[in-house]
């Protein structure tokens, strides 16, 4: 909710500071990348050195990030603000993917899920709360979430304790071998690796055009107001929360490969015809595509977690730090692409890119076993 807070203050900003869509891509870019680069090392410094007050410290950094966002009065001092608030967002997830691993009773598709509907769902409500705070009281009443951060940090100090009191279901989940019960090559764990960060590329590179520029879109073809186009962005992120805890269940049940497959590609249709739709059925598409496309990363993670048994942390911090990179390129160049063409062409070039999950093909079949209780 915290984080969803920078997108959707994006045409606040823009009036007031007479920003670009260059600028408003450089602010996406400089968040993702603070919260991209750092996460593969956390995380692989935390698989061998667990931190268990590492969530609570991550929340300080988005607390301090928030006050400064809410003060800040010019380009540098904003990008200043969000930087911090992407460190945070590093130090949190990798730990806090381990926790939602330990947690999980042997579900993991589950708990990874209901761990990122918390995520999806702040960042759905994210938008509405700008539309009915922010909005109307201006850039300093973003302050008032920084009592969203004092009350995280407090709660976070308590799964803490908790996780420092469950360490040794780390160690014992360090020794589950890959569920198709033989290893797989280094070889071919390199390979579906790969595959796996091409499929986030291709669906946060999308993402990041609906989350930073979809309002604009509204607001440039069908006249909206800023509060109205905030509606609808909550309507697309409240759809992406629904496909987050669709996804987990259904990898668990089925496999993960079917689910990513049908996420990423099976997006596509929607996406094409986007661009091209009136104002009912653009809302109509951007709910289909939420759902569908948001179903892929839960999948996805798990999948990498079972090639790499042991490893959470690290494929944890590798995969959200490359989505969220990924996302903040994307944002960057799809600004600077808008500032050359326009928002619809925009739209039209990225509803291609959920094509690129045909390469799911590749990957190879793990045996999918049901966690059994006794």
């Amino acid at each position: 909710m915290m984080q969803s807070v920078i997108p959707a203050i994006y045409p606040l900003l823009k009036r007031n500071y007479h920003f670009s869509f260059t600028q408003i891509g450089m602010i996406t870019f400089t968040f993702q990348l603070t919260a991209s680069l750092l996460q593969p090392f956390v995380g692989f410094y935390t698989d061998i050195k667990p931190k268990p007050y590492s969530l609570a410290v991550g929340m300080t950094f988005t607390l301090l990030g928030l006050l400064a966002l809410s003060m800040a009065s010019g380009f540098p001092f904003i990008l200043l603000a969000v930087a911090l608030i992407g460190a945070g967002s590093s130090v949190f997830h990798p730990e806090s993917s381990r926790v939602a691993h330990l947690a999980s009773g042997g579900k993991k598709g589950l708990a990874q899920s209901i761990f990122q509907l918390g995520g999806n769902a702040g960042s759905a409500i994210g938008p509405l709360l700008a539309a009915l705070i922010i909005v109307p009281f201006g850039q300093f009443s973003i302050a008032w979430f920084a009592l969203a951060a004092i009350a995280g940090i407090l709660i976070l100090v308590q799964v803490g304790k908790w996780y420092g009191g469950h360490l040794h279901l780390k160690k014992a989940s360090a020794k589950t071998g890959p569920l198709n019960g033989q290893a797989l090559s280094t070889r071919k764990v390199a390979a579906a690796i790969s595959i796996l960060l091409v499929l986030i590329f291709s669906k946060y590179f999308y993402m990041a055009g609906m989350t930073s520029y979809f309002t604009f879109f509204l607001i440039d073809k069908f006249h909206l107001s800023v509060q109205q186009s905030q509606l609808y962005l909550f309507a697309f992120l409240a759809a992406v929360a629904a496909g987050t805890v669709i996804g987990g269940p259904l990898g668990d049940r089925f496999g993960r490969k079917y689910v990513i497959w049908g996420s990423i590609l099976g997006a596509a249709p929607f996406t094409m015809l986007l661009p091209y739709a009136s104002l009912g059925w653009t809302v109509v598409l951007a709910v289909l595509i939420g759902v569908v496309i948001a179903s892929a990363f839960s999948a996805i993670l798990v999948y990498a977690t079972d090639l790499v048994p042991g490893k959470v942390g690290m494929i944890a911090g590798l995969f959200f730090g490359f989505a969220f990179g990924m996302g903040g390129i994307g944002s960057a160049v799809l600004g600077w692409l808008a500032d050359r063409t326009s928002i619809d062409h925009v739209f039209k070039i990225c509803a291609f890119l959920p094509l690129i999950g045909i390469i799911t093909a590749f990957l190879p079949n793990l045996q999918h076993q049901k966690a059994q209780s006794k």
